[in-house]
């Protein structure tokens, strides 16, 4: 197995686990989004409980219920504070993915890379091979031109003029 399809098979492992750890960070993102959402919901209710807890104590109410709705707003207040520490804990948690992903994203990177030399190397070691091989191949042909050039007599000068004379029986 060339080198190139070795480093692959690593690169495909660790994009394997690049793209678990994106998806991680897209669990992580859209569960913080979720909390906060509830958040504002959170925050909204208890401004309307409070406004209308507000209007009654304006109107007149009695005590009990008074502290009835107050009691409630603090109930909120305490659900609030638990939400918001609930977002805090899943924004370290979103962060520490996030660095996750990146430390596997670039190294999936590099090692791309890597593999990506590694089979230019190889393409261009095929290359001078294959050259090698043609220049070889020429060589031969031309070492056999040669001897076939040598092994045929060449013609004497008297040959020559004998061969451009017309013979004596033509006439």
């Amino acid at each position: 197995m060339k080198k190139s399809q070795r480093l692959k098979v690593i690169v495909d492992l660790n994009a394997e686990n690049e793209k678990k750890a994106l998806q991680e960070l897209g669990k992580i993102q859209t569960k913080k989004q979720e909390l906060q959402k509830q958040l504002e919901n959170l925050k909204q209710y208890r401004q309307e409980y409070n406004d209308q807890c507000q209007s009654i104590s304006e109107a007149g109410v009695n005590i009990a219920k008074l502290l009835e709705f107050r009691s409630f707003v603090s109930k909120l207040d305490k659900v609030i504070e638990d939400q918001e520490k609930a977002i805090s804990t899943m924004e370290g948690k979103l962060i520490f993915v996030r660095k996750t992903w990146e430390r596997q994203h670039h190294k999936t990177k590099s090692l791309q890379k890597v593999c990506d030399s590694a089979k230019a190397e190889e393409v261009k070691k095929e290359d001078k091979r294959e050259q090698n091989e043609q220049d070889e191949q020429s060589q031969e042909e031309d070492s056999v031109d040669r001897e076939s050039s040598q092994e045929l007599p060449e013609e004497s000068p008297e040959q020559k003029e004998q061969g451009d004379a017309p013979e004596q029986g033509d006439q």
